[in-house]
């Protein structure tokens, strides 16, 4: 009994993960609630607990991107007496080799048994959100090859990543659509007749066991083999191509020879080693350019499911909103006075330190309740207006940006904000953010300016409507009731969707913004 298992459902809006690592490889023996894998998303990373007990057997590669629901792998809850018999059948030929009729007679049961002659067709599985074709880039079995359960018997190669396709059904392989061939997700790949492959072998009964064992190793050449032996994968080609490395030269360590991503890889020092000692090879270079000076080393990394996820949100954002930033100035001295005179004591009495981001946090949560629809969003055709604020902070991880939700921010006080500030940040850094705390928000406080910023335009984190963005302070000359005088000045940033909040909206929100951060008694009187 085979048991499929599915990426479950991790998280509200996640609506596909990648497989980060598997942590059992396929065949291996697995028990019940056993971590198998771990998954991510472009919010957390999760662990995947085996469903049954037996056999695992894998279906999504590392790597691979795929969407919830979708199966992940199979478990064969009777793995180990399905694997039993293979052991006595090949047991009783090496121990009686003049006894051929009767093992033939027994192989030829279990074809039967599966059925004989009946075809299974393999179409195009879907291999991810919005392909909607695939390459063959190779068949690694050749037309009339018997093949087994979930061996892999080609690569199909999409326009974001490549996929083995492994046999459904053992029998004999009927090629329907050829290498290099452009297939729609669900077409026709090929055709497996179950049980008619595994007659070959039995054909032969008569025969000496050493002609029988020399045939399969005659036959190996001039297949499969012959095919496979050095020809790179798509990925291992492509990197070979971009070095400028020829396959010829590189020693292929995958089935059957062929050259792995792993060997193209490991090839980039091993070939430029043959071309240092040919010094007539130098003259010419030397003669037709001049070298450059110094190291030219590149390296190449996958993007995590984060940055991906983060990047195709920020371009989406840019060509679905119609955004528009405006630009203010805050005088920050009344700020930085108030801090100074009265750090020590909020920190004695609240346990934490009195940073700005909770009077900016406490100054954008009284302007949003006066200007509602800076703290709207859009759904569809209609406009969502929250009485509440949730205020996405973004933090910079060592995963990428994350914006974990102080929720119902309006009703913190200072203390409250700055512990809560310090939680979500700390838990940020260690990768221990939880759906829920990166779940919502109605707006949201980037500040730019703890890494040098002076001026930016951020990019609103959809489906919100606007974001601030903090930078950092200078001291500069400003006119002060007639006078000039030096003061530490904050430059002030707010992208909005233009669709939903309009330009006195905008400008009046940050304009009080500035009010009240330039007189913080406002934010204890409320007005």
């Amino acid at each position: 009994m085979s048991l499929e298992v599915k990426v479950p459902a991790v998280g509200e809006s996640i609506t596909e993960v990648t497989i980060a690592q598997w942590l059992k490889k396929d065949g291996d023996r697995v028990e019940m609630d056993e971590v198998i894998a771990e998954l991510e998303s472009d919010k957390a990373t999760f662990e995947l607990p085996a469903e049954a007990a037996g056999i695992l057997r894998i279906v999504a590669q590392e790597g691979d991107t795929i969407e919830v629901g979708a199966t992940i792998c199979r478990i064969e809850q009777n793995g180990e007496a399905g694997g039993a018999p293979a052991a006595p059948a090949a047991k009783q030929e090496t121990a009686a080799p003049t006894a051929t009729a009767a093992p033939a007679a027994q192989e030829s049961a279990p074809a039967a048994a599966q059925g004989a002659g009946e075809t299974k067709e393999m179409r195009v599985p879907t291999v991810g959100e919005s392909i909607t074709e695939v390459t063959i880039a190779s068949w690694l079995k050749n037309d009339g090859d018997h093949v087994e359960m979930d061996e892999v018997i080609a690569e199909l190669e999409s326009d974001k990543a490549t996929f083995e396709l492994p046999a459904e059904a053992a029998g004999t392989l009927q090629i329907v659509a050829q290498q290099g061939d452009t297939v729609e997700i669900g077409g026709l790949l090929c055709r497996i007749v179950q049980g008619a492959g595994a007659a070959k072998p039995a054909a032969q009964p008569g025969a000496p066991a050493a002609q029988q064992a020399s045939q399969p190793a005659a036959a190996a050449p001039s297949g499969a083999q012959t095919y496979a032996s050095g020809t790179p994968s798509p990925a291992a080609g492509k990197i070979l191509s971009e070095k400028g490395i020829n396959p010829a030269d590189v020693q292929g360590t995958g089935r059957d020879g062929r050259i792995t991503k792993e060997d193209a890889v490991g090839a980039q020092k091993s070939a430029a080693k043959p071309a240092t000692p040919a010094p007539a090879a130098k003259q010419e270079t030397a003669a037709a350019a001049p070298a450059a000076a110094g190291e030219r080393n590149q390296r190449r990394e996958k993007m995590s499911s984060l940055r991906k996820t983060v990047a195709r949100r920020l371009v989406q954002v840019k060509n679905d909103t119609a955004m528009l930033t405006t630009f203010n100035e805050v005088d920050m001295k009344p700020i930085m006075d108030i801090r100074a005179k009265y750090k020590d004591k909020f920190k004695e009495k609240h346990e934490v330190g009195l940073g700005f981001m909770s009077f900016f946090t406490k100054a954008c949560t009284v302007a949003l309740q006066e200007w509602p629809a800076v703290n709207a969003q859009i759904d569809g055709n209609d406009m969502i207006f929250n009485d509440f604020v949730d205020v996405s902070i973004a933090v910079s991880s060592p995963k990428g940006l994350v914006v974990p939700v102080i929720r119902n921010a309006e009703s913190l006080t200072l203390d409250g904000i700055e512990k809560e500030v310090i939680r979500l940040a700390k838990k940020a850094r260690d990768g221990k953010l939880s759906i829920e705390e990166m779940t919502g928000g109605t707006f949201t406080i980037t500040n730019g300016g703890v890494f040098g910023s002076m001026m930016s335009t951020p990019i609103i984190n959809a489906p919100q409507s606007a974001i601030l963005g903090m930078h950092n302070i200078v001291q500069r000359p400003v006119a002060v009731d007639g006078q000039v005088e030096i003061r530490p000045m904050m430059y002030l940033a707010l992208s909005y969707d233009h669709r939903i909040i309009d330009g006195r909206e905008s400008v009046s929100f940050l304009v009080r913004v500035k009010e009240l951060l330039e007189d913080p008694m406002r934010l204890l009187l409320g007005v």
